[in-house]
């Protein structure tokens, strides 16, 4: 069994790019008396397209680190990790590595908040080619609710048009269409949209526009954070491994310069970030 520090550290949130960054900042809203540890893999990112041996390997490298940089609990910020390598870790690598601590993801908890928002019972999945492909979400919302009817399309090109700072652009708007327009053609019953993938809210004000009258779209920070909140209230033993001093560090595996840049798109703030290698 590997040793990680014992004493109380940060939360750690990963993602294999910018996107965990709007899940990040939804939980800091809600729980912003914690410290938190934010790791990019950028220099590897986007994962939606990767197979999901390299998706499990990459995020296993990553919630090692976290760990060996005191983190307890692990929140994989990324849809893609989520829904290829999270019940891999889950089930296989905890009880190994440490079964005290916790990688929790963040498709579980939007499919627990999508049976109080649909009357239709018909919803849309927006995502990566490879969230698309797992399945993830159909699985976990045949699970809770067998009701529901999940139809899905990737959206390769959104991540980019975000990360190029042309979220607000004609172009943008033309392939947000596009795609919307593919997923209501596949099953026009649908009153609720899934954005299931954590770049896609800062393509927010496009969607809106874009999408018929009366459906609503789901955005995951705030869902995430209140399940977050939730099982930290239900897991007093974990909250009480976790440090609150407000503060959070931002690692990236790409060149800090231009995660700071990057970052500010997502974030509207100038952050402070330090370079790690997952591969040590």
């Amino acid at each position: 069994m590997m040793t990680f520090p014992q004493q109380p550290g940060p939360i750690g949130v990963f993602d294999s790019g910018y996107g965990g960054l709007t899940v990040l900042h939804g939980i800091r809203q809600l729980l912003p008396q914690y410290d938190y540890m934010y790791l990019g893999d950028n220099a590897r990112a986007p994962y939606g397209s990767r197979s999901f041996e390299v998706v499990y390997q990459f995020t296993r490298q990553a919630v090692l680190k976290l760990f060996s940089m005191g983190c307890h609990l692990v929140i994989l910020g990324c849809n893609t990790a989520s829904a290829k390598a999270l019940r891999t870790i889950q089930q296989r690598d905890l009880p190994m590595l440490d079964p005290s601590r916790r990688v929790l993801g963040i498709i579980r908890p939007t499919a627990e908040t999508i049976g109080n928002l649909t009357e239709s019972r018909h919803i849309g999945v927006l995502a990566t080619e490879g969230t698309i492909k797992s399945q993830s979400y159909s699985m976990e919302i045949r699970k809770l609710f067998p009701d529901i009817h999940v139809s899905g399309v990737a959206c390769p090109l959104w991540a980019a048009i975000v990360e190029a700072g042309e979220a607000d652009s004609p172009g943008a708007d033309y392939f947000v269409k596009k795609r919307i327009d593919q997923l209501m053609r596949k099953d026009p019953l649908i009153d609720t949209i899934i954005l299931g993938c954590t770049h896609y809210p800062l393509l927010m004000s496009s969607v809106v526009k874009n999408v018929p009258k009366g459906v609503r779209i789901m955005s995951q920070g705030t869902y995430v954070a209140n399940s977050l909140a939730d099982y930290l209230k239900r897991h007093p033993e974990m909250e009480r491994n976790i440090t609150q001093g407000g503060t959070c560090r931002y690692l990236t595996t790409e060149s800090e310069e231009r995660f700071s840049e990057t970052a500010r798109i997502f974030l509207h703030e100038d952050v402070t970030v330090n370079h790690v290698d997952l591969t040590e």
